[in-house]
């Protein structure tokens, strides 16, 4: 498959907020530098988004007019749902940002996503995401919706965070959600998948020192290997089935296929899509790369799949 120039676009995106982070120097401006990159992209005008408190945790409801069937919260018991969980290593990421994405996503699922502002680190290190993405699940229980019309969905570190979640709601007794789905997963805190390095000349954002200084604030002195930090290490047996997405051009390439062989081999039902050439969270690019449309069309088919099948 051929490098675009759509795709080449993309990548200059990702270098510019990386010098932009740089150029801004601080933790803070981290996080700006992501908001300025991705929210760039305009809302349709049949978005609709509303902040909540879902369990204690700031959210955002966001979905499509008519498309979900709910034009008003409170009819959502009756309809799908996605627990979105964003990326940013644990440390930068906001609905704010994730907007124009997460309407894509109810776009193909037909389905309101529920987008977690969960605690970041440093302020609130690990345990505290995993922490807020089961409240936030319980509060949905609560509100009525049942389970089998959830999927819990997330990119990069949210993609490891939904694993993660969904160890964690089976520990604790929960009732499993229909399905998640993982874009560019980061499940190994450590970094020792072999695409880390050779893959690392092609990726344009990923890179295993900052995914170092990342771990570093999310995990300070605690272990990179607890089960709930990095899921690759955890016990997947009693999952609901995961689709897995990654790009050819990903660090965290062997993240994603080392993740869905342990799945398989733990009697989960697994779906992995690897992606010629494409990068990390290439799908939140929709808007100027065709293959970011293509990738949340997939999301699309698989989520109105697994919660038909109940």
């Amino acid at each position: 498959m051929a490098i675009t120039p759509q795709l080449e676009a993309v990548k200059q995106m990702f270098i510019s907020m990386g010098e932009r982070s740089k150029e801004l120097g601080t933790i803070d401006g981290f996080r700006l530098a992501l908001e300025e990159t991705i929210s760039q992209f305009p809302l349709a005008g049949d978005v609709v988004y509303e902040g909540i408190n879902a369990g204690g945790v700031a959210a955002e409801w966001i979905f499509v007019e008519g498309k979900s069937g709910q034009e008003k919260h409170g009819g959502i018991a009756n309809g799908n749902v996605v627990l979105y969980l964003h990326g940013g290593g644990y440390v930068i990421g906001s609905m704010r940002a994730y907007r124009g994405f997460l309407s894509r996503v109810s776009r193909a699922t037909g389905a309101k996503v529920l987008g977690l502002n969960y605690r970041l680190a440093p302020e609130f290190p690990f345990p505290a995401a995993v922490d807020d993405s089961v409240a936030a699940y319980r509060w949905l229980l609560s509100q009525g919706i049942n389970p089998s019309n959830i999927v819990i969905g997330g990119d990069s570190a949210g993609g490891g965070l939904t694993v993660a979640t969904l160890v964690a709601l089976r520990y604790l007794g929960e009732p499993m959600p229909a399905a998640g789905v993982c874009i560019s997963p980061w499940v190994d805190l450590e970094g020792t998948g072999e695409s880390m390095t050779s893959k690392a000349e092609i990726d344009p954002i990923v890179q295993k020192e900052a995914l170092e200084f990342m771990a570093q604030l999310y995990m300070g002195e605690r272990d990179r290997r607890a089960p709930l930090a990095a899921p690759l290490h955890a016990d997947l047996r009693g999952l609901p089935p995961l689709l897995i997405q990654v790009g050819t051009a990903e660090t965290l390439l062997d993240d994603s296929t080392r993740l869905a062989d342990k799945a398989k081999s733990s009697g989960v039902k697994v779906e992995l899509d690897i992606w010629e050439d494409m990068i990390h969270v290439w799908p939140i690019f929709a808007p100027v790369l065709p293959e970011g449309q293509q990738a949340i069309e997939r999301i699309g088919e698989f989520v109105r799949k697994q919660t038909k099948s109940h």
